[in-house]
């Protein structure tokens, strides 16, 4: 079952396409089957999660910013504070042997971070609100959520 978030990022997704005047069929020939029409509509219908990966790949097909594939916060104000406010990320932690297999993509997603800015100081990164929203998708959950998540996990530094 599709939450809240997955039906706001299909939203979007439907919203962009639909911008650039294709239709589900056209979106597929036009990347030349790369993109299949029934995975971008229930990537749309909010009925199949997205990973990071595919929705910088559809960025990229789409020629906009990931973030503006992302849904817009309409979040609680103590949500939004969390979402759009940086949060510290512990890398030692994260790269723990005996780290739960499901924040694997926590660690993975705070390594290419690390490689894109050139930051390896090893001990802490922080992610801004857009990285936030962008990992909370391959949890098919709210950040707000995640961060709950990160904090009862152990893996975000204190300020």
């Amino acid at each position: 079952m599709a939450t809240d978030y997955q039906k706001r990022l299909g939203a979007r997704l439907r919203a962009i396409r639909q911008q650039q005047g294709l239709t589900l069929q056209q979106v597929e020939e036009v990347s030349g089957g790369r993109w299949k029409a029934v995975v971008v509509g229930s990537y749309e219908r909010g009925d199949r999660a997205v990973s990071v990966a595919k929705l910088a790949e559809l960025s990229e097909f789409y020629n906009v910013p990931v973030s503006e594939l992302l849904p817009k916060e309409d979040l609680p104000s103590s949500a939004t504070s969390a979402a759009a406010s940086k949060i510290m990320l512990d890398l030692r932690k994260l790269s723990r042997a005996d780290l739960d297999p499901e924040l694997r993509p926590v660690s993975r997603f705070a390594h290419t971070i690390q490689l894109q800015r050139g930051d390896f100081n090893g001990n802490v990164l922080t992610i801004r609100g857009e990285d936030l929203r962008a990992l909370s998708v391959i949890y098919g959950t709210d950040p707000e959520d995640l961060v709950i998540r990160l904090e009862d996990e152990g893996v975000l530094a204190q300020a």
